[in-house]
């Protein structure tokens, strides 16, 4: 009787995962390909990428999890946002519509990613990757399923300010757990504190967002769009980031350029509006540097400025500077913030302050990521402590057809330290140094 030994290796083609048989019978071999079509598999393709922080580092940040974890009494956690998958695993997710994830476990650290990237997410993760296909809806949560039932999870924590209602209806119809637990506060306070590591890669934001700045100074003349304004300081940022970080995935940076009445709110988008002398300008560069954002963001002037915005220029800087002074440990968030609001009461310009004084920094930017327990403003008792890292940001919208109309806004990062704060910007600011000649 012919013996009969099966050997398999998967083989990813077109899209299709083949199965290779070899059937071992006396005098030959003959190889039948079957087609299978997988639910979810690994595919270390490659070699491991250098991630923007170190093995130790990733250590140190799991195990402050499984801290929370055990007090938490959860025996994992699904993590769906970019900003934690990328926080605890290195790997930033482009979605595109499918789920992402990071599961964490006890022992493990799994990033959850779609077949479209292939290998790229197994590259750029520390720890293991797991990919699902699309052969069948919900292949996601499969390989979930098979996560959790390997590691034996009976509890599973989740992000409850990311999971959407669909999703969420997913994990109970695929995992049996016994309790689910909302962590995205717990997970948010453990990134609030910033490691060495992560202060060293901020510094180098802010210093790059100042080689921005002074090429988004250099472009400002008349008739040039904002567009051509943001794209020269774009480009200055994203040379330097391929410069100094040359194992980095280079993605995401930006710069926004607002003047005249696109500069009444902080995050409108660029347009094609061609500049003019005595137009107010907001200056905002944002380097991103392995999904870690920074910023500067200054008010300026094209070639004049008129008495009345000089004085409200003036009194958006006396606020900024006050601001730096009082961040310190000890102090809450609300209590910066009432002072401030005491400060343009004062002038009878509070009613002009359209948002918080300030906010976090480390895995954010314009569309993913908030350390939303560390902003300057009202509702915020957060106590600052050493290793935090914050902006002071003040900004006055002075409403269309009213003296001095316009956006301004200066904008400083600070890490808070044992007794004080570190101003890590360098770039000048106010109407001594940003009334541009032409």
């Amino acid at each position: 009787m012919a013996s009969l030994h099966a050997v398999y290796d998967n083989i990813l083609y077109a899209r299709i995962i083949y199965r290779a048989v070899s059937l071992k019978l006396p005098g030959k071999q003959v190889i039948i390909m079957t087609t299978e079509r997988l639910d979810f598999l690994p595919i270390p393709n490659g070699d491991k990428s250098t991630l923007p922080f170190s093995h130790q580092e990733y250590e140190r940040r799991l195990s402050a999890l499984r801290a929370v974890m055990k007090q938490r009494s959860v025996s994992a956690v699904l993590m769906t946002s970019m900003h934690n998958v990328a926080y605890y695993s290195g790997f930033l997710y482009c979605a595109f519509g499918r789920p992402y994830g990071c599961l964490v476990t006890a022992d493990r650290c799994v990033t959850l990613s779609a077949n479209i990237d292939y290998g790229q997410p197994w590259r750029w993760c520390y720890g293991d990757n797991l990919v699902y296909t699309d052969w069948r809806r919900d292949n996601y949560w499969r390989a979930v399923q098979s996560l959790i039932s390997e590691a034996g999870a009976t509890s599973i924590g989740i992000e409850g300010d990311h999971l959407t209602l669909l999703q969420r209806s997913k994990l109970d119809t695929f995992l049996s757990c016994d309790t689910v637990v909302d962590l995205s506060e717990d997970i948010m306070q453990q990134r609030m504190l910033k490691s060495a590591e992560e202060i060293v890669l901020i510094k180098e934001g802010a210093r790059i967002a100042n080689i921005g700045g002074e090429a988004v100074r250099h472009a400002i003349a008349l008739g040039v769009r904002e567009i051509d304004v943001a794209m020269a300081g774009r480009n200055a940022m994203e040379l330097a980031i391929a410069k100094d970080f040359p194992d980095s995935e280079i993605r995401d940076s930006w710069v926004w350029f607002q003047s005249g009445l696109n500069t009444d709110g902080a995050h409108n988008p660029v347009t094609t509006r061609q500049l003019e002398r005595g137009d107010i300008l907001s200056l905002n560069a944002f380097p991103m540097i392995s999904g870690y954002y920074t910023a500067l963001e200054r008010t300026m002037f094209v070639g004049e400025v008129d008495d009345e915005s000089v004085k409200i220029w003036q009194a958006n800087v006396d606020a900024h500077e006050l601001g730096m002074s009082l961040i310190k440990p000890g102090v809450s968030c609300s209590e910066i913030c009432a002072e401030l609001n005491e400060f343009f009461a004062s002038k009878d310009l509070l009613q002009y302050r359209t948002f918080g004084y300030g906010h976090s920094f480390g895995v954010l930017s314009h569309y993913y990521g908030r350390e939303a327990g560390l902003e300057f403003r009202e509702d915020i008792d957060t106590v600052l402590e050493p290793n935090m890292v914050v902006s002071m940001e003040p900004m006055l919208t002075i409403p269309d057809g009213k003296p001095g109309a316009g956006g301004y806004r200066e904008h400083d990062i600070l890490v808070v330290t044992e007794s004080g704060a570190d101003n890590i910007t360098n770039y000048p600011y106010g109407p001594e140094h940003n009334i541009i000649p032409i």
